[in-house]
């Protein structure tokens, strides 16, 4: 089971989700205040199970609308996601994959782990 591990950083609060293995499948913006902060992860939780996949690595990708995750390849050549809440604010990120596959299954394992992880501080 995965979990979100909230901790204070230099400039203020953000988190990771973790899969049930100890592997960050996503990460925060950095929050202001611990509440924020909280309000994202509650985000993640609700929009992440729902959420469609916009795949903009193919030519003529079809928007869907919001919640959804969009797969994008980086100025790297790495696939990466980032989870848009139903405002369109990004409420998540990825780190980068070699491959589609990869990114594909990270999309899979957010949606999986999100709805029912626990809220730890680090």
């Amino acid at each position: 089971m995965g979990k979100f591990v909230l901790k204070t950083v230099a400039t203020g609060y953000k988190f990771d989700l973790k899969a049930g293995n100890g592997e960050v499948i996503a990460t925060s913006e950095v929050y202001t205040t611990e509440a924020a902060c909280k309000n994202g992860i509650e985000s993640v939780a609700k929009n992440a199970p729902v959420a469609a996949v916009e795949d903009q690595t193919v030519e003529g990708y079809e928007a869907v609308k919001h919640p959804k995750f969009e797969m994008y390849v980086d100025k790297a050549g790495e696939f990466r996601f980032r989870l848009k809440a139903t405002n369109g604010q990004v409420i998540a990120v990825s780190e980068g994959y070699t491959s589609k596959a990869g990114c594909e299954n990270g999309i899979e394992s957010v949606k999986k782990n999100a709805a029912d992880a626990e809220v730890v501080e680090a």
